[in-house]
């Protein structure tokens, strides 16, 4: 196990260098150049030039690319004299529009991203697991097919067509919940909640739709398997074959999907937090690009590269112990 792990973490590194380096050479393909940008339309060749110079863009790329690996691990400064500017480790680089080092512009929005992803996969695993295994447990009853039904429309509806319609109903028609927003949990949780509470139910229930269509599969399936009526000719209760063998083995792929959703959705839930008007890092990332904010989608982009990498290895780790026929090797 700890063989595997270690080389697991050590080829997330080496893949998160190769996006490291991919997204750096797309920063340096784009025509604008971020001097430009900071300087503004008004500034000629000369101060664009002295502007590169002071923020050292002008020296090779490579150079570049190992100053910035550097700032991830010991911090550096950009600029130089007066206008020098301190970002510490991990430094993610500088934002040029903003003026203001990407980290501290990560630290505002990935707790907003946080919040909406983990109270929406709470809601979507309870909602989505618990309905499609019941759903396979009753399987040509009239809760089965009113649970694929309303699993077959959630699948089918988007999260820009029905966010609005939560809004219009919920906030502006019967003003029962203010307007989503982003207040800290720590400063004050009621707060908090009532304002996650739509994009929690919209990206929870349209997701939910996606688990229990996967779970009720994953339960007939293994209602199916020859343990399942092994452990049921014993004699063991219902409750034990269902819960202990049947659930266990059909959650493996649950876990994975689940993984890949939460590990995606913290890059940047960029739907929901640009249907709600919240400003997370998804909403963040679509901004940076518009603005060509470069620094900012190049650290976007490698913190949803991480994310993904994290929630494969955890998720791989989960496997051996959710289900005993899995043998890491």
């Amino acid at each position: 196990m700890i063989r595997y792990l270690v080389k697991r973490v050590l080829l997330a590194i080496l893949s998160l260098v190769a996006v490291s380096i991919i997204t750096f050479i797309l920063f340096f393909a784009v025509p604008t150049s971020p001097a430009y940008v900071m300087c503004g339309k008004q500034c000629d060749a000369h101060a664009i030039a002295q502007t590169e110079q002071r923020l050292g863009l002008d020296k090779p790329t490579y150079v570049q690319y190992g100053e910035f690996m550097k700032g991830l691990v010991a911090g550096r400064s950009y600029g130089t004299g007066e206008l020098a500017v301190k970002c510490p480790a991990p430094c993610l680089g500088f934002s040029f529009r903003t003026n203001e080092p990407v980290t501290d512009i990560i630290g505002r929005t990935l707790p907003v991203t946080v919040s909406i992803v983990v109270g929406a996969t709470v809601l979507q695993l309870v909602l989505g697991v618990g309905l499609g295994m019941i759903s396979a447990l009753r399987r040509g009853t009239a809760f089965d097919k009113a649970a694929v039904g309303v699993s077959l429309v959630g699948a089918s509806m988007q999260i820009y067509f029905f966010g609005p319609i939560l809004l219009l109903l919920f906030v502006y028609t019967m003003h029962l919940l203010p307007n989503p927003g982003y207040t800290s949990p720590f400063d004050d949780p009621g707060q908090w909640f009532v304002q996650m509470l739509l994009p929690w139910v919209t990206l929870g229930f349209l997701n939910s739709a996606i688990f229990a269509r996967l779970s009720r599969a994953q339960m007939l399936e293994t209602l199916s398997e020859d343990f399942v009526r092994t452990a049921r000719a014993k004699g063991l209760t219902k409750w034990k074959v269902y819960g202990r063998h049947a659930l266990r083995a059909a959650i493996t792929p649950i876990v994975t999907t689940a993984g890949l959703y939460f590990g995606a959705s913290l890059g940047g839930a960029v739907i929901t937090e640009t249907v709600f008007g919240v400003n997370g890092l998804g909403r963040t990332a679509v901004q940076a690009v518009n603005d060509l904010n470069l620094p900012v989608v190049m650290a976007t982009v490698l913190l949803a590269a991480f994310f993904i990498i994290l929630l494969n290895i955890v998720v791989d780790m989960l496997y051996s112990v959710i289900d005993p026929r899995v043998r890491l090797s």
